[in-house]
Order: structure tokens, then C-alpha cells, then sequence
């Protein structure tokens, strides 16, 4: 009998074992398929310990496809360097940069990345990246994050937020980047958007009333109450009005790059521009380490602003405008290499 008892307990013993193994194994099971619904890559978006930083791969690059590129993002460095060098009385009206002049730079911790970003230049899908790449598994797909919390600052750290020894260090250690477009065509897609949209209201009480009062004769009671109807012509008038200019910085939308990035006081190790937008920014993602599972979201904007576009808006405005215009963001266009437009009519 006791013999017996004793096989009995031994038993028991192993069912508790397999059964505590096998509960151990289908906890462990559906934790690796909690993480792969956050991040379907299987892969530690989050950390780069051990690897080589962006800044080693962009100026010593491992890679023939990353050497071939560096060649043109040296060349970009260059045209920056030079045109600030030649334009030092504008470009460096001031010596030093206080923190609200970085409150456009985003920072990327785990990455080693700066990004200063630019209205109208695809900037609401790269703050989405940065948020992936920020976001330690909390977000896989960009595209899943609605537009608008990609604009809510606290889901972004910039580097306003440090001290100044810890911005000395993230801009001397971090790859710093930048994405750039056509100055008119950029200008015209911040026109339509925020001045021909029925929704912008803000913008239309805010700008809008405040530019059809000044530009507009025998306005009516209610264009001066909505703001809602402004011409471009009267946005161009506005925009070239030394008034707006000693009254206030221009809103970022139509803000200078150059003005927003401070390009003459920060070395930006890379220069993406809108019109080779996918391949830049996934140059970027393969600099940081992340190219093989994360992508430049890609998708067809019927309503995007073209040059041909821009060619039609600026055929109503005077020579004289458009000289005063050009002269107002004609660093961009040097310092990012866009050359006149063919439209314009310059005095």
C-alpha cells in the first residue's frame, strides 16, 4: 500500500510540474505576441547600444548606397556653408541663439537625431516617425497616428526643454536634419491651407481679419469680421509690409527656414528636400539604424501644391511684389539651391 501511495505523490509532483512548465510557457507566449502587436518588426525600435551612431554612418558610412548619398548631402552642407559665409550680414544678425530659438528642433534620445521642423514640408509625417522612434514600442505604424495628435508638443520632446549644457552636447553628438522645399511653392501651400480652407478659422480671425483691415479698400463688415476670403495678392501685400515685419515674427507657416532652423548658427549634417522626399527621409531612417522595418509613409495627395500651381497664383501680382517677396526669402532659396522661378518678373 505504501508503495503505492508513494507512486501517487510522485505523480502528482509531475503533473504540477508540467502543468506549472506548460502555464509558463503560454504566459510567455502571449507576452511575445503582445509585443509583436506593438511593434509586428519584432524589433527594438527603441535602442541602438552597440551599433554605430548616425553621425558615424552619414560621415564614415559602411555602406556603398549610404557612401553614394553622402556625396550629395556633402554638396547640400556646402551650398549652406557658402551662401551663409556670403550673406554673414543677414544671416548672422544675431550672435546667439536663446532657447525659444529651438523649439523647433525635435530630439530623438534613443537615436542620436535632431530634426528641425518645417511647416508645409511634410512635417506632420515625419513629427508621426518621430514618434515611432521616440515612442519605445508604443506606436509601430506612423500612419496609424491621427494628424492632429502629431502636432500636440507634449508627445515631443524639443530642445528648448534642456539645459545648456545638455543642447551644447545633444548638437555637437546628435545627427542633425532638416527638410526643405521650394520657398514660392511652400508659400502657396500655406495660402491654400490656411486661408482658402472653411475650417481655418482660427487663422482667418487671427491673420485673416487682421490682413483684409490693412490690404483690402472698402472692405466689407463682414470680410473684416470673418477674415475668411483673403486674395493672395493682399497675403503678398501683407507679407512685404514692413509693418508685419517690426509687428510681429511671421507665423511659422510662412516663416523663413532659415528663420525657423537657424542654419548659419546650427550645422545641419543633412539637408532633405520636398521634391526628393521619400528617398531622403528613408536615407535618414537607414542612417539611424532603422531602414529595414521603418519607411517614409508614402501615400498619393491630389491636393498638393505644384509648381504649375504656383505659377498661376503669382500671375496676378505686380513685379514690384514680387521683387519685394523675393528679396524676403531669397536666403532660402540660395542657401537650399532653388533658382529663380522662370514666372517671376523681377525688377
Amino acid at each position: 500500500m505504501k508503495p503505492a501511495l508513494l507512486e501517487v505523490m510522485r505523480m502528482n509532483r509531475i503533473c504540477r510540474m508540467v502543468l506549472a512548465t506548460c502555464l509558463g510557457s503560454f504566459i510567455l507566449v502571449i507576452f511575445y505576441f503582445q509585443i509583436m502587436r506593438r511593434n509586428p518588426f519584432g524589433v527594438d525600435i527603441c535602442c541602438r547600444k552597440g551599433s554605430r551612431s548616425p553621425l558615424q554612418e552619414l560621415y564614415n558610412p559602411t555602406q556603398l548606397e549610404l557612401s553614394n548619398a553622402a556625396v550629395l548631402h556633402q554638396m547640400r552642407r556646402d551650398q549652406v556653408t557658402d551662401t551663409c559665409r556670403a550673406n554673414s550680414a543677414v544671416s548672422r544678425k544675431r550672435r546667439v541663439l536663446t532657447p525659444n530659438d529651438l523649439k523647433h528642433l525635435v530630439v530623438d534620445e534613443d537615436h542620436e537625431l535632431i530634426y528641425c521642423y518645417v511647416p508645409k514640408v511634410a512635417c506632420t509625417n515625419w513629427k508621426r516617425l518621430m514618434m515611432v522612434l521616440t515612442g519605445r514600442g508604443k506606436y509601430s505604424d506612423p500612419m496609424e497616428i491621427p494628424a492632429n495628435e502629431a502636432h500636440v508638443s507634449a508627445n515631443l520632446k524639443t530642445l528648448n526643454q534642456y539645459s545648456i549644457p545638455e543642447i551644447n552636447h545633444r548638437l555637437k553628438s546628435y545627427m542633425k536634419f532638416l527638410f526643405v522645399r521650394e520657398p514660392f511653392e511652400r508659400l502657396v501651400s500655406a495660402y491654400r491651407n490656411k486661408f482658402t480652407q472653411k475650417y481655418n478659422t482660427s487663422f482667418h480671425k487671427r491673420y485673416g481679419t487682421k490682413i483684409i483691415k490693412r490690404q483690402r479698400k472698402n472692405a466689407t463688415q463682414e470680410a473684416l469680421r470673418k477674415g475668411d476670403d483673403v486674395k493672395f495678392e493682399e497675403f503678398v501685400a501683407y507679407l512685404i509690409d514692413p509693418h508685419t515685419q517690426r509687428e510681429e515674427p511671421f507665423n511659422e507657416h510662412w516663416q523663413t527656414v532659415y528663420s525657423l532652423c537657424h542654419p548659419c548658427h546650427i550645422h545641419y549634417d543633412l539637408v532633405g528636400k520636398y521634391e526628393t522626399l521619400e528617398e531622403d527621409s528613408n536615407y535618414v531612417l537607414q542612417l539611424a539604424g532603422v531602414g529595414s522595418y521603418l519607411k517614409f509613409p508614402t501615400y498619393a495627395k491630389s491636393t498638393r501644391t505644384t509648381d504649375e500651381m504656383t505659377t498661376e497664383f503669382f500671375q496676378n501680382i505686380s513685379s514690384e511684389h514680387q521683387t519685394q517677396l523675393y528679396e524676403v526669402y531669397k536666403l532660402d532659396f540660395l542657401m537650399f539651391n532653388y533658382s529663380v522661378p522662370s514666372y517671376l518678373k523681377l525688377e
